[in-house]
């Protein structure tokens, strides 16, 4: 697993980044990268306003700018063979967190948790050693621009129940369906 962490910084230059939608078989994902060819957001394209709002956070209003190209360093050929099954295709993608120093701890975590084995909010907090944050957990989730990557789909209530998601909860259960089914063929 690549992750790079970085802190904020403000610069007078808007930061360029490459974007591309990809398809896949829950529709179009809108991935961005930098020029390293680090993965900087993922969103499936009906929540584009995520992503801006993401980006925003992060970047600020104009701090960045969005412009058409090839996604490099396997990164789209990692997701494609992750939907067509080959779900340890995104262990090793390439990604650059800039949240809070919470959020990068969590999002890390999260890129750890077995795919096709869900595990409630409360596990993970406890993992990162702060048992007691697992509202924290659950709001730094939330906040995840990095969509099917940094799998943010294999957290579950305490229950097991499926809760929130933000690219909506029929992909959260196609997304854990998939992983699981994918785990479980003699090929994985």
């Amino acid at each position: 697993m690549t992750v790079e962490r970085i802190g904020r910084k403000a610069s007078a230059q808007p930061t360029r980044f490459g974007a591309r939608t990809l398809q896949t078989p829950l529709g179009g994902l809108m991935v961005v990268v930098d020029d390293a060819g680090s993965l900087r957001a993922a969103e499936f394209e009906d929540r584009g306003e995520r992503m801006e709002r993401s980006l925003s956070l992060r970047f600020g209003g104009s701090g960045y700018t969005l412009v058409p190209r090839e996604i490099p360093g396997g990164i789209a050929s990692a997701l494609e063979r992750y939907f067509a099954g080959g779900i340890d295709a995104i262990d090793d993608m390439p990604v650059t967190l800039d949240g809070t120093a919470f959020q990068n701890t969590v999002w890390a975590a999260l890129r750890s948790v077995k795919p096709g084995n869900p595990v409630p909010y409360s596990a993970l907090a406890a993992r990162i050693g702060r048992p007691r944050a697992v509202r924290a957990v659950g709001h730094a989730n939330g906040s995840n621009p990095f969509c099917v990557v940094v799998p943010c789909h294999r957290l579950v209530g305490a229950n097991g129940a499926l809760t929130g998601y933000g690219g909506g909860l029929e992909r959260k259960r196609w997304l854990i369906g998939h992983e699981a089914r994918a785990g479980a063929s003699p090929t994985s």
